[in-house]
C-alpha cells in the first residue's frame, strides 16, 4: 500500500535519491485518493505521451524526465512496465521513444494504476474479526476508487489542463 508523507499546503518532501515533490494540495482532505510518487509519474508520463498523441514521432525518456522533473532511470523502469501491459510502445535508435499503444480516449487512470501500483498485492494479515471487517472495508474503498478511474480517461485529463491554462490569470 503507497504511503503518504503528511505534509500539507506547499510543503517539500525530501526523499532519497528522487527529486523533491512538491505537494499541489492546499489543505489536508480525508477523502484524497492515497497515491505513491510513481502513480503520478506514470500518469503525467502518460499525459506527455498523449499530449504528442499522433505527431508521429516517438518521445524520448529524457524530453519527458526533464519537462516533469522525473528521475530519468525510475521513468524508464515506470515505461517498461506500461510497455508490457501494452499501454505504450517503444521505438529504439537515435529517434526513438515511446508513444501510446491506444488513442488517449482508450486509456483510463485506472489501467494505468493498475499496471504501476500493484494492486491486488495486499499483506497478509491474521484473519480476526477485526481484520476480515477492516479488509472488507478497504475492499469497498479500493472497488470505488478503481470504478471513478475507470471512467476518466487520458483525453479526459487533457481537456481540463488545457481549461485550467485557460482560466489561469496572468500577471
Amino acid at each position: 500500500m503507497a504511503r503518504t508523507s503528511g505534509l500539507v499546503g506547499g510543503a517539500v518532501l525530501r526523499r532519497p535519491n528522487a527529486v523533491s515533490i512538491r505537494s499541489t494540495r492546499l489543505q489536508s482532505d480525508p477523502n484524497d485518493v492515497i497515491r505513491s510518487a510513481k502513480t503520478d509519474y506514470a500518469c503525467l508520463a502518460m499525459l506527455e505521451l498523449a499530449n504528442r498523441f499522433g505527431a508521429g514521432e516517438p518521445v524520448r525518456v529524457r524530453t519527458i524526465a526533464d519537462r516533469h522533473r522525473i528521475p530519468a532511470r525510475f521513468l524508464v523502469q515506470i515505461l517498461l512496465q506500461l510497455k508490457g501491459a501494452g499501454l505504450v510502445a517503444s521505438t529504439r535508435g537515435a529517434s526513438g521513444g515511446y508513444e501510446l499503444s491506444r488513442a488517449p480516449r482508450d486509456i483510463t487512470l485506472a489501467e494505468i494504476l493498475d499496471v504501476v501500483s500493484g494492486r491486488g498485492s495486499g499483506g497478509n494479515v491474521p484473519e480476526s474479526p477485526w481484520s476480515l471487517a477492516l479488509a472488507s472495508v478497504w475492499s469497498e474503498v479500493a472497488a470505488a476508487e478503481h470504478r471513478a478511474l475507470e471512467s476518466v480517461t487520458l483525453a479526459d485529463l487533457l481537456k481540463r489542463a488545457e481549461h485550467t491554462v485557460q482560466h489561469m490569470y496572468h500577471i
